[in-house]
């Protein structure tokens, strides 16, 4: 292989079998289910990095199902989003995922900065109630449990949250061990269509675990579940602040060397 065809074909891992998905942006039909729940402003000061801001102590804790991605197939995720702002908008920052197949883990990390972990998380039907849970290895780290169907949620609120910015912090380390990447991504979901969303009574328990944290944001209060149905599109991100500079960027998406490939 000449050096021109490695430069035509380095966009992702490995170089030869790269395990993102090349000429097209990845299109998601998730099953969702939020507990909205708050938390103390204390513990989200401790995870969530500035220059984000915190808005209120909340949390959404979500259990995906995405039984149809292009590029990566069938696989289930679950994890933490945080409400912030960030120069005054409105968005959300992804605190942490777990998800139970390789493709979607490497390539979300590679090209987004997602921050994704291999776990067991499952969603099942249980008679009237449906049931997450979040298995790290054998422990269990995390349990909600949500009414079926309950009511039909507001198709505008769910709309308005799916069109806001959400924010991850993409890092990639040198040869060296020193960090090489470390940026402020900012992507959105696009192409979106509601399907169905509804709200019931709901509960969720997180448990400690040192690798699966996710107890570290402890649950006071359930505000809010939503379970919908949509057809979206994953978005390129766009790099607004570079740590290791210290300064804020505007970098538009490089969709041309996406597409390449």
């Amino acid at each position: 292989m000449e050096i021109a065809d490695v430069v035509k074909r380095a966009y992702a891992m490995p170089l030869t079998k790269p395990v993102l998905p090349a000429r097209a942006l990845p299109f998601l039909r998730p099953r969702i289910r939020h507990h909205h729940h708050r938390t103390t402003r204390e513990a989200l000061e401790a995870v969530v990095p500035a220059p984000l801001e915190i808005d209120e102590p909340l949390v959404k804790y979500e259990f995906i199902r995405m039984p149809d991605s292009t590029g990566f197939g069938d696989y289930t995720e679950t994890g933490q989003v945080i409400p912030v702002r960030f120069q005054g908008q409105h968005g959300t920052y992804v605190h942490s995922m777990f998800l139970d197949d390789d493709a979607p883990i490497a390539g979300g990390r590679e090209l987004w900065g997602f921050p994704k972990k291999l776990a067991s998380p499952k969603i099942v039907h249980e008679g009237e109630v449906v049931v997450g849970t979040l298995h790290y290895g054998s422990v269990l780290c995390a349990t909600g449990t949500m009414g079926y169907k309950h009511r039909p949620a507001d198709h505008g609120q769910i709309l308005a949250s799916l069109a806001a910015p959400n924010f991850l912090i993409k890092i990639i380390p040198h040869v060296d061990g020193t960090p090489r990447i470390c940026e402020l991504v900012r992507y959105h979901l696009t192409d979106v269509t509601l399907k169905e969303a509804w709200t019931a009574p709901a509960a969720l328990d997180l448990r400690p675990h040192v690798m699966a944290d996710v107890a570290r944001l402890p649950v006071l209060e359930i505000v809010s579940a939503v379970h919908f149905i949509a057809d979206l599109t994953l978005g390129l991100g766009e790099v607004v602040y570079d740590y290791l500079a210290g300064r804020e960027r505007s970098v538009s998406p490089n969709l041309e060397a996406f597409s390449r490939a």
